[in-house]
C-alpha cells in the first residue's frame, strides 16, 4: 500500500504541462532585452502620425464623407492630447479633408456607401514634437494595464490558466494516453499518412477559418502521440502549431486576413481564389515533406534530435506500452469520449464564427469553455469528486504559471512602440520607397515591410487596417493588382507567427514542451527559407500575369 501511495504521488507531480524554468527565463531575458531595443529606437527615430476617418465614417456615392461618430468621442493628437470630435474635424479640414457630421435623424444606405471608419488617410503624415518620456520604458509592465491592448492580453493569459488546470486533470487520469494511445492504434503502420493528415486539416482549419491561438490545446497531444511513435516535440509542434500558423500564409477564406484585405484594398471579397489554392497546394507540400524527411531522419537516430535530452522525460511517460495498456480501461474511454465530443463543439463555434463574421468572439471563448468543461468532465467520469477534481484543476493552473510573465513582456513591448509614435513613420518611409518602383519590385518591399511589421504588430487584422488604406492605392498607381496585394499580404503574415520572440502564442507552445527559442530558431529556418521562396516565386508570378 505505501509503494502504491507513493506512485500515486509521484504520477500527480509529474501530471500535466511543466514549463522548464531555464527555458522561461531564457525567453524573458531575450523578451527584456527587445524591450529596450523598442525604447531606443523610439527615442532616435523621427515620431509623426497619419490622421484617421473617425468611428462610423462613411464615403457616400457623390464622393462626400459624413459621420455619425458621438458627441463624446475623442481623439489623441501630437502623441499626448486628446481633442473632441469637433476640433478633430477642424484638423481634418485643414489638411484638405473634409468629412461632416451626420445631421440628425439623417440615415443612409450603409451597403451602397464605403465603410471608412478609423482608416489612415493618405496624404495626411506629419511629423510631431513628441518624444516618449523615458520612465515610461521600465514602468511599461505597470502602463500597459492602461492601455487597449489589456483586454486581449488578460484574455490570451487566462485561456492559458484554463489550458493549464485541464491538461493536469486529462493527464493525470489518463485521458490524454488514451488519445494518444487510440491514434497509435490507426496509424502505428502509417505514421507518415497520420504526418500528411494532421498537417492537412490543420492546414485547412486556419486557412479558411482563421483559427491560431487555439492550437496550443493541440500542442501537447501532438507531441506526446509523436513521441510515442520514435520523433520528437519538434515533430509535434509542426504537425500542429507550424501547420495551423502555415494554413494563415496560405489562406483561402481565412476572415481576419483574406477577406479583411481585400475589402480594404478594394476588390471583390473570394475573388482570386484560383492563385490561393495554389498557394496552399504549394504550402502544404513543401512544409510536409520537410517534416516527414525530419521525421525519418530522427527516427533513424534519436540522438541527431536538438531535443533529445529535454523529451526524455516526456518519452518515458507516454511510453507505447503503457498507452497501449490503458485502451483497455472503460471509464478512461467513457471520459475521453466525453471530453472528444465537447472538442467537437468548438468545431461548431469556429464554423458559426467564420459564417457570421464574429471576428474570434465566438471561437476562442467557446474554445477555453468547452476545453475546460470538457477535462472537468472526464475527470469526474475518472472518479475524481469536489476537492479533488478543482485541486488537481489548481496544481495544473500551478504548473503553467511561469509562463505568465512572458505574456506581459510581449504586452509591455507593443506598449512601448505604440507610445513611442514611430510605426507610423516607418509607414510613410516605406511609402516613399514604393513610389515609381517596378511592380515586382514593389511588391516585395510590400512584403518585406509586413514581415517587419509582424515583430511590432502581431495581429493580422490591425496590420491590414494600419497599411492597406495606403499600400492599396500606391500599388494600383505601380501596376500590382488588388488581389497581387492580398496575396503578399497572407504570405508575409502567415510563417512569421512563428517567427519572433513577440509573439505570444509561439513563445507559449515552445515553452510547454520544453523547446529554447534557439533550439526553435535551428530547426525551422531552413523551413522559412523554403516559404520564402515560394513566396517570391508566387508573387512574380502574381505580377507578371496580373493576378487580379
Amino acid at each position: 500500500m505505501p509503494e502504491a501511495k507513493k506512485a500515486e504521488e509521484n504520477t500527480q507531480e509529474n501530471a500535466g504541462l511543466h514549463l522548464n524554468k531555464k527555458t522561461i527565463l531564457g525567453l524573458c531575458v531575450i523578451l527584456f532585452a527587445i524591450m529596450i531595443f523598442a525604447g531606443v529606437i523610439t527615442q532616435v527615430v523621427p515620431r509623426g502620425e497619419y490622421c484617421f476617418y473617425p468611428e462610423e465614417t462613411y464615403k457616400l456615392s457623390d464622393g462626400t464623407f459624413v459621420t455619425f461618430a458621438g458627441e463624446d468621442s475623442t481623439f489623441k493628437v501630437d502623441g499626448k492630447n486628446k481633442i473632441g470630435l469637433d476640433e478633430y474635424l477642424r484638423r481634418l479640414a485643414e489638411r484638405g479633408v473634409i468629412v461632416t457630421r451626420a445631421a440628425q435623424g439623417l440615415e443612409i444606405d450603409k451597403k451602397s456607401a464605403e465603410d471608412v471608419s478609423e482608416k489612415i488617410i493618405d496624404g495626411t503624415y506629419h511629423e510631431i514634437d513628441y518624444k516618449m518620456a523615458l520612465w515610461k520604458i521600465p514602468a511599461a509592465f505597470l502602463l500597459v494595464f492602461g492601455s487597449s491592448n489589456i483586454t486581449t492580453g488578460l484574455a490570451i493569459i487566462i485561456f492559458i490558466v484554463l489550458i493549464g488546470g485541464t491538461f493536469f486533470i486529462l493527464d493525470e487520469r489518463g485521458v490524454l494516453k488514451y488519445i494518444m494511445a487510440s491514434v497509435i492504434r490507426k496509424f502505428e503502420k502509417k505514421k507518415y499518412l497520420l504526418i500528411c493528415i494532421m498537417i492537412f486539416i490543420c492546414m485547412l482549419l486556419s486557412s479558411t477559418s482563421g483559427i491560431l491561438e487555439e492550437s496550443v490545446t493541440l500542442v501537447p497531444i501532438a507531441v506526446a502521440v509523436a513521441l510515442a511513435l520514435g520523433w520528437d516535440s519538434l515533430v509535434g509542434l509542426s504537425i500542429s502549431l507550424v501547420a495551423i500558423a502555415f494554413g494563415f500564409t496560405a489562406a483561402t477564406f481565412n476572415p481576419f486576413n483574406v477577406i479583411t484585405v481585400q475589402k480594404l484594398a478594394g476588390v471583390p471579397v473570394f475573388s482570386g481564389l484560383w492563385l490561393r489554392i495554389i498557394t496552399f497546394a504549394l504550402v502544404y507540400a513543401s512544409l510536409t515533406a520537410f517534416v516527414v524527411i525530419y521525421a525519418k531522419r530522427i527516427e533513424k537516430n534519436p540522438q541527431k534530435s536538438s531535443c533529445y535530452e529535454t523529451d526524455k522525460e516526456m518519452r518515458n511517460k507516454y511510453k507505447l506500452t503503457d498507452a497501449q495498456e490503458i485502451v483497455k480501461d472503460k471509464k478512461t474511454g467513457k471520459a475521453t469520449k466525453a471530453f472528444v465530443i465537447c472538442i467537437s463543439l468548438v468545431l461548431v463555434c469556429i464554423i458559426i464564427d467564420s459564417v457570421f463574421s464574429l471576428g474570434g468572439y465566438l471561437s476562442m471563448p467557446g474554445m477555453a469553455l468547452l476545453f475546460t468543461a470538457g477535462g472537468l468532465i472526464a475527470g469526474y467520469l475518472t472518479g475524481l469528486r469536489g476537492k479533488e477534481l478543482f485541486g488537481g484543476f489548481l496544481k495544473g493552473v500551478k504548473t503553467i504559471a511561469p509562463a505568465i510573465p512572458l505574456i506581459f513582456f510581449i504586452l509591455a513591448i507593443t506598449y512601448v512602440l505604440d507610445e513611442g509614435m514611430i510605426i507610423h513613420t516607418i509607414l510613410f518611409k516605406v511609402y516613399g520607397l514604393i513610389q515609381g518602383m517596378h511592380p515586382f519590385g514593389a511588391i516585395l518591399l510590400l512584403f518585406a515591410f509586413v514581415v517587419v511589421l509582424e515583430f511590432f504588430i502581431g495581429s493580422g487584422t490591425a496590420k491590414a487596417f494600419l497599411i492597406m488604406p495606403i499600400v492599396a492605392p500606391l500599388a494600383s498607381l505601380v501596376g500590382i493588382s488588388g488581389n497581387s496585394v492580398v496575396l503578399s499580404f497572407c504570405l508575409a503574415d502567415g510563417f512569421t507567427n512563428l517567427l519572433y520572440p513577440t509573439s505570444g502564442i509561439m513563445i507559449i507552445a515552445i515553452g510547454l514542451v520544453n523547446v529554447s527559442y534557439g533550439k526553435w530558431l535551428r530547426y525551422t529556418w531552413k523551413l522559412f527559407a523554403a516559404e520564402l521562396a515560394i513566396a517570391i516565386g508566387l508573387m512574380y508570378f502574381a505580377v507578371t500575369v496580373g493576378y487580379a
